[in-house]
C-alpha cells in the first residue's frame, strides 16, 4: 500500500465523516430545540448536492472550458458554491413552511416533554 493511497483514503474517510456529523447535529439540535422529530436535513442535504452538480453543469456548458474558458476554474468552484448554497437555503426555507411550521403547530406529533 502506497503514501499516496493511505492519504487519499484518510481524507475520504475525513470528508464521509464531515457530512455525517453535519447531518447527525442537524438531527440532534433540530429534536433537542423544537422537539419535533424531523428527518427532512438529509434530504435537504441530497438535493442541495444535486443543485450543486446542476450549477456546477450548467457553468461550466455556458462559460466553457479549457482554452476557450470564459472563466477561470477557481471562480467557476466559487460561484458554485454561493449559488449552491443560496438555493439549497431556498430550498431548506421552502420546507419549513410547507411541512415543519405547521406539523410542529398540530399537537399530539411531539413527544412528551421532559418534566
Amino acid at each position: 500500500m502506497s503514501f499516496n493511497f493511505l492519504m487519499q483514503n484518510l481524507i475520504n474517510a475525513l470528508q464521509w465523516g464531515s457530512f455525517y456529523a453535519l447531518i447527525a447535529l442537524g438531527y440532534s439540535m433540530v429534536y433537542s430545540i423544537l422537539m419535533l422529530f424531523n428527518f427532512a436535513h438529509g434530504d435537504i442535504f441530497m438535493v442541495g448536492a444535486y443543485i450543486g452538480l446542476g450549477v456546477a453543469l450548467g457553468l461550466l456548458s455556458l462559460f466553457g472550458t479549457g482554452a476557450a474558458a470564459l472563466m477561470p476554474g477557481w471562480l467557476i468552484l466559487v460561484l458554485t458554491i454561493l449559488i449552491s448554497m443560496f438555493l439549497t437555503a431556498f430550498v431548506g426555507i421552502i420546507v419549513e413552511r410547507v411541512a415543519t411550521a405547521p406539523c410542529a403547530r398540530r399537537p399530539g406529533l411531539r413527544p412528551p416533554s421532559p418534566a
